[in-house]
């Protein structure tokens, strides 16, 4: 457990072809089911200060506790997915910590020099951001949100991993509105 954000709640993976990406965790890890998004609707999406429309295919599965995130991005908006893929990698980009205090959180983590680069929103209360990588070369730290919409998904995820057997190993994202 890490003492500036608690456990790492997720490990988030940039990959070339997701729908592979799905079948390979799913048939060869026994990972899932699932929750597919072919287009994640990110509000307020930034990257540098800079707003753009980004179009990201998401796939959100847990093994354990640990929810595992497949991400490919299907524009050519900045990002620090394109960033890490333009670096020639593929896999582990991120490790995400969730919160429901996002507002303190952030404000503590940026008094402690952490730098935010790439932020947005998915659902309500749903905000993330990722820090530069400018002290810890590599894998990017994310801080998540999940005091809404987004939150309740994740448990639902997370239960659906619990006794999944193998069948229906893709699944569509659940309504957020909905939740």
């Amino acid at each position: 457990m890490s003492r500036f954000f608690g456990q790492i709640r997720q490990a988030g993976y940039v990959v070339d072809d997701i729908e592979a990406a799905m079948d390979y965790w799913s048939r060869t890890l026994g990972i899932g089911p699932w929750f597919y998004n072919e287009r994640v609707p990110i509000k307020n999406y930034s990257y540098r200060g800079e707003r753009y429309e980004v179009h990201n295919s998401v796939a959100l599965a847990n093994s354990g506790p640990l929810q595992m995130e497949l991400i490919q991005t299907r524009n050519d908006a900045p990002s620090m997915y394109r960033d890490f893929l333009k670096a020639g990698r593929t896999g582990l980009q991120h490790v995400a910590y969730w919160t429901e205090n996002y507002d303190a959180d952030l404000e503590r983590l940026t008094g402690q020099g952490f730098k935010p680069v790439m932020s947005g929103e998915v659902g309500e209360k749903g905000r993330f951001v990722y820090f530069d990588t400018e002290y810890h070369p590599g894998t990017v730290i994310e801080l998540s949100e999940v005091a809404g919409p987004k939150g309740k998904m994740f448990d639902l995820i997370r239960n659906a991993s619990l006794d999944w057997d193998g069948r229906d190993p893709v699944r569509p994202f659940p309504d957020l509105s909905r939740l």
